[in-house]
């Protein structure tokens, strides 16, 4: 498979697990304090709504994040072609697949311009809620900053 196909493969399964989840807890978990205990005092699904970025950064920031979101995801499709390196792309393509699952929260829950808000689920007792596409865009920048300092050699996907 090509870079592009494997890029967009990727983005395309980072898409479908966030929104699939979040359907899912939305429609098993939207009561307020309802929540699925996974290992108790540690692991639980929840729903929060969070109108700002990671760490609930930004409250009133939900335009300008997805003006952010946007521009991100349309750098990464013009330069993830470009790229030698296997590491970069997957990392971009799992950078690009969760800035537009969360943009999709922003465009289709709310009432205006870009003011929806994300819906966040995994709630570690000990880290604030996150979802699939956070943890998508967390993993995809350690990947590149990883093969960044390690120097990895030109290959193809």
């Amino acid at each position: 498979m090509k870079r592009s196909g494997a890029a967009a493969a990727t983005v395309g399964s980072v898409l479908a697990v966030d929104i699939l989840t979040k359907a899912l807890v939305v429609a098993n978990l939207e009561d307020p304090g309802k929540t699925l205990t996974l290992i108790e005092d540690f692991l639980r699904f929840r729903v929060s709504r969070n109108p700002g970025a990671a760490f609930s950064l930004f409250p009133d920031g939900g335009v300008l994040l997805g003006i952010v979101a946007v521009v991100t995801i349309v750098v990464i499709a013009a330069v993830i072609g470009r790229m030698d390196r296997r590491s970069d792309v997957m990392g971009l393509a799992l950078v690009a697949g969760g800035a537009t699952g969360n943009l999709i929260d922003r465009i289709f829950r709310g009432d205006g311009f870009l003011d929806g808000k994300v819906i966040d689920f995994i709630d570690f007792s000990f880290f604030p809620s996150f979802n699939v596409a956070d943890s998508a865009i967390t993993v995809g920048a350690v990947i590149v900053i990883f093969a960044a300092f390690l120097g990895e050699r030109s290959s193809t996907v």
